[in-house]
């Protein structure tokens, strides 16, 4: 299991590549890139991500043993950016390996769901009109509760 929080941008292919160096059992791998988008009729300067050292790597951890314990995950990777990032950069991969796509699917949407609305993450976008906190929106909140059967 990989799980990192940096500030340098990812490789999603070497990323992949690593997951699956000397396996010849996985048979799908899904993943998630979530880039920065600017949704608001204020065009977006760029958006600050801070965390808790420490907290914020084990509540993602956290999350993806929840999945690997959930499906038959053969290996993940949960890579997500901090610092100042602008529109269109990435900001977080989730990689999920199985030995089959259902799994991998799965497992993949439910770390997204969960870190959107868990991990320790605090937003703050700068545009024309200043600075403002962002927090989860009431549809990641929804998204996460159809995991909780």
């Amino acid at each position: 299991m990989i799980v990192r929080v940096q500030q340098q941008d990812f490789d999603s292919a070497a990323l992949q590549r690593e997951l699956v160096a000397g396996r010849s059992d996985i048979g799908a791998i899904a993943s998630f890139t979530g880039l920065v988008r600017d949704l608001a009729g204020d065009p977006l300067q760029d958006m600050t991500l801070e965390h808790y050292p420490g907290m914020t790597e084990k509540a993602l951890e956290g999350i993806a043993q929840r999945a690997a314990e959930r499906w038959q995950v053969l290996d993940l990777a949960v890579i997500h950016r901090i610092g100042a990032l602008k529109p269109a950069d990435q900001i977080v991969l989730v990689m999920v390996a199985s030995a089959h796509r259902g799994d991998a699917f799965a497992a993949c949407e439910f770390i997204m769901d969960y870190l959107k609305t868990e991990a320790p993450f605090w937003k703050k976008e700068t545009s024309d009109r200043g600075e403002k906190w962002v927090s989860a929106r009431k549809s990641d909140i929804f998204a996460k509760k159809k995991w909780e059967v």
